[in-house]
């Protein structure tokens, strides 16, 4: 994924939550979520960061727009470093860092009309006069295939797709460079998934955002991303463009997730070994293991695997933390 000047580079991040000590006189523990994670995004395109439940996904993408705190790294946006900025730095910039999040059920305020949510972002921010202001999400209505008159609705009288296309209107609002979306589409059915993903894609090319896409389901990634960002517990394991990782996914456990997504194409493509679908829990980020976190769960684990943590190899457009890469 060597693309020239990322719109939002994220470099070593780490973030830990403290769970308090056993006693008086223990150690302080803490829950490693985000373990020396690096990923970058560029203008106009989408990166994909998939992965189990807990695999720190969705942590470290709001780790990096400042929206759950960080215990070590940088993240680079326009010429800055978003960990380094004041409070205030922060949301003078936030206006460029918007999220859509996995639940429109409760992402909205039950008691606002839907109008003045999507316009909260440029009443909190500033943007623009309030004439200007209510034209522009006008239009966004319309972009988003609601009409405009239902601005003055309450959340309750929409549907849960209708719902998502007022949060996609609000992440819109202030004119963003990058959308974190979280799950978009996960809580929504099937049908109304594609016309929600369509959108995204139509707005993407619109307004020229670039998405940090989060999601578990690799058929919405297949769809959505131009590049990938695979994580197990904390770590990146392996990026790799969207072609290059669902046609030759080099880490064992990128290529459990894929057999784990039916595929009658895969399963007659010829020279393909079918891995058996990933056994066991993942290790406790509390107590981490001493070599690589996948080395009990992985069909390909040798005994180094077990001592020594593998770091992120880049070769060319990809990389892989593995000893035994495939």
């Amino acid at each position: 994924m060597n693309h020239p000047s990322p719109i939002l580079d994220v470099r070593n991040l780490s973030v830990r939550f403290s769970i308090g000590r056993g006693n008086l006189f223990a150690r302080q523990r803490y829950l490693h979520a985000v373990r020396d994670v690096s990923f970058s995004v560029q203008k106009g395109r989408t990166l994909g960061v998939v992965g189990e439940s807990g695999s720190g996904k969705t942590t470290a993408a709001m780790a990096a727009i400042g929206l759950t705190p960080a215990y070590e790294g940088h993240v680079e946006f326009a010429g800055r470093d978003l960990l380094a900025l004041s409070p205030d730095d922060l949301r003078a910039t936030r206006r460029k860092l918007q999220v859509i999040f996995q639940d429109p059920y409760s992402s909205l305020n039950p008691r606002v009309r839907v109008g003045a949510a999507v316009r909260e972002p440029m009443d909190l921010m500033g943007i623009g006069t309030p004439a200007e202001r209510e034209a522009h999400i006008s239009e966004l209505f319309d972009l988003v295939g609601l009409h405009p008159d239902q601005m003055v609705l309450f959340p309750h009288q929409f549907s849960g797709g209708q719902r998502q296309r007022i949060s996609i209107a609000r992440a819109l609002a202030p004119s963003p460079d990058v959308i974190v979306c979280d799950e978009p589409v996960s809580a929504l059915d099937v049908a109304i998934q594609a016309q929600i993903l369509n959108l995204l894609r139509k707005l993407q090319v619109e307004f020229g955002v670039a998405y940090l896409f989060i999601s578990h389901d690799l058929g919405v990634v297949r769809f959505m991303c131009d590049d990938v960002v695979v994580m197990y517990l904390g770590k990146v394991v392996e990026t790799a463009t969207r072609a290059d990782l669902f046609e030759h996914p080099r880490h064992p456990y990128t290529r459990a997730l894929l057999d784990s997504v039916p595929s009658v194409k895969r399963r007659k493509s010829r020279g393909y070994t079918r891995v058996a679908a990933i056994a066991g829990d993942p290790p406790s980020p509390v107590n981490l293991p001493r070599g690589c976190a996948f080395a009990a769960r992985c069909p390909c684990a040798r005994s180094n695997c077990r001592e020594d943590a593998p770091k992120l190899k880049t070769e060319g457009a990809r990389s892989v933390a593995c000893h035994f890469p495939l």
